[in-house]
């Protein structure tokens, strides 16, 4: 087979040291068609050119990354691959369609048409690029997709999104609301959902200044360390928040100390998942509760 890199900017080569860049990462823009082959496989010589001609044809509507097993026999063993060909249809960074073996031009072009976005998830991808230039614009586009369809998640994520960046809280909560009726939440969501409760929970976006004030002023009141703590989350302050709230989970666990604990939660969701901080804290409040 010729070298895939060559022949179209959208056919490429795979190795254990790039499949996380090439297949993975790049399946979160676009979707990623991943051809499991070798040289010394006869139908993997048929089909590999059908799908070199596909990716040439769709010009961009997914990418074709080829991983030779023989060179990369790591890969095909974490996937599971059986038999060779094998195809894989990767979006998001994940698997969500596959086949084995040579298959007719026919079939692979439906099997790419499920694979592809639809309309309305290509006016929420549109929308994504948007959101940091175009605000208007990507809610614009955000509102066409769910008029297309009013279930797509990524769509009413990104309205929440947009809502909550422009200090529109209430509407961001409905949002997240409807696609919790909808039922599970993805990362994304989850991770609004938390900062919708702590800018809630920050009383209309007090101060961390005015709250620390009245702290001061009355330091056994444990609802205004309460109010302090989630004025911090709200602001970013996380550590002095998580402290905080430890204390008001140890000195009052059925009282304030329970939506001291939903705070620490709150947090927890904001902060990365290898996050030092969260883990340390996630020990303490298991620990205290």
């Amino acid at each position: 087979m010729s070298n895939a890199e060559t022949s179209s900017p959208h056919i490429l080569d795979a190795t254990s040291e790039t499949f996380s860049a090439e297949v993975i990462e790049r399946s979160r823009t676009v979707p990623v068609v991943v051809d499991f082959w070798a040289a010394w496989c006869q139908p993997c010589r048929m089909l590999g050119p059908v799908l070199e001609k596909l990716a040439r044809e769709y010009d961009g509507k997914f990418t074709l990354v080829k991983v030779d097993t023989d060179r990369s026999p790591e890969i095909s063993a974490s996937l599971g691959v059986r038999s060779l060909p094998s195809v894989f249809g990767v979006r998001d960074g994940e698997i969500v369609d596959a086949f084995a073996g040579v298959q007719p031009e026919s079939v692979i072009r439906q099997w790419l048409d499920r694979l592809l976005p639809s309309p309305a998830e290509t006016l929420a991808l549109e929308a994504l690029e948007l959101e940091s230039t175009d605000p208007k614009a990507a809610e614009a586009k955000y509102a066409e997709a769910l008029a297309l369809d009013p279930d797509l998640s990524r769509a009413r994520v990104g309205m929440a999104r947009l809502a909550l960046a422009a200090g529109r809280v209430d509407e961001a909560a409905a949002a997240i609301a409807a696609l919790e009726r909808q039922g599970f939440l993805e990362p994304e969501a989850e991770r609004l959902k938390a900062e919708i409760v702590l800018r809630e929970g920050a009383d209309g976006g007090e101060s961390v200044a005015s709250a620390r004030a009245a702290l001061e002023a009355r330091p056994d009141d444990l609802e205004l360390k309460l109010q302090l703590a989630e004025a911090l989350a709200a602001s970013g302050g996380y550590e002095e928040s998580l402290a905080l709230c430890l204390d008001l989970v140890e000195r009052d666990r059925k009282g304030v100390g329970e939506r001291a604990r939903q705070t620490m939660l709150a947090v927890f969701q904001l902060l990365p998942p290898d996050s030092p901080l969260a883990t340390d804290y996630r020990r303490r409040l298991s620990f205290v509760l």
